[in-house]
């Protein structure tokens, strides 16, 4: 696939991007990399991987990372409750060993998303979301797996090898530094949040038809919003899509947003910004 083929594959999905990003997930599928994506949340990090995965017909299979996530639970865990009521049904065998054997086959086998993208028959694109949310120790060892891809399985002592190699996307909030080894095997890009002229092109993707004027107004008031002090969660991409629809569905003229945020809970999820917003509004 060349680069202008996969800009118009992404063309095709509806997605706004620049030069930059389009260039680098090229170079990154060139090389067989991950795509490592950094940039504050609402910024659209992980619709980057939903568009790739459309312009490449490809399944998306996403990996959300949390504190406390080690490579085991990424990859699988097993069906307690059937195991228990299998030892229940099977009390009584008298082949233990092959009883304790059963447990661990596949039939007990509860498949985690780096399992499921390794084992999948066709290829995936794997999407690790938020990165840094995850213990320090994750980033290093996921990715020499991947390098390798090939997962040991200790209860079994099989070592599963991967059908089809994966597409790796990889977001970061930038809440803390990632590991150097880490960085070095990904190809890297930050995205700033959308620019107003850029924002405006999100929304016709979107809404298409929408009167100008209630464009204006409304990105026009999304942007003070964001830039106003005492704000703690600043509205993302996402929301200021569902406020328009908000406003679309509630008839509200657009004149209106001159002096007031109609539906404001739609953008604010804090109690403490829409107070905020209440002292100038």
């Amino acid at each position: 696939m060349t680069l202008e083929e996969l800009k118009q594959k992404m063309d095709g999905a509806n997605y706004v991007y620049d030069d930059v990003l389009a260039t680098t997930a090229y170079v990154a599928l060139t090389l067989g990399r991950p795509l490592l994506i950094e940039g504050a949340a609402g910024v659209g990090k992980t619709e980057v991987a939903k568009v790739m995965a459309a312009a490449l017909d490809r399944e998306l299979v996403r990996l959300q990372c949390y504190e406390g996530l080690d490579e085991s639970k990424a990859l699988y865990e097993w069906n307690y409750q059937k195991q228990l009521l299998s030892i229940q049904v099977n009390m009584n065998s008298t082949d233990r060993e092959a009883l304790t054997q059963s447990l661990f086959s596949d039939e007990y086998l509860l498949e985690r998303p780096l399992l499921r993208s390794i084992r999948s028959e066709k290829p995936v694109v794997l999407l690790i979301d938020e990165i840094d949310k995850a213990d320090l120790e994750f980033p290093n060892d996921l990715l020499w797996e991947l390098d390798r891809m090939e997962f040991y399985i200790p209860e079994t002592k099989e070592t599963v090898k991967a059908k089809q190699r994966p597409i790796v996307i990889i977001t970061s909030n930038a809440e803390k530094e990632l590991p150097d080894a880490f960085l070095r095997r990904c190809v890297f890009h930050y995205i700033e949040f959308p620019e107003q002229e850029q924002m405006e092109a999100i929304l016709r993707v979107h809404f298409g038809d929408l009167e100008e004027k209630l464009v204006k107004q409304s990105l026009a008031a999304f942007y003070w919003l964001r830039e106003l002090r005492g704000i703690e969660k600043k509205p993302s991409t996402s929301e200021l899509v569902d406020w328009i629809r908000a406003l679309v569905a509630g008839g509200v003229d657009p004149a209106r947003i001159e002096k007031e945020i109609p539906f404001a809970g739609v953008l604010l999820k804090k109690d403490k910004d829409l107070q905020t917003l209440r002292k100038v509004k």
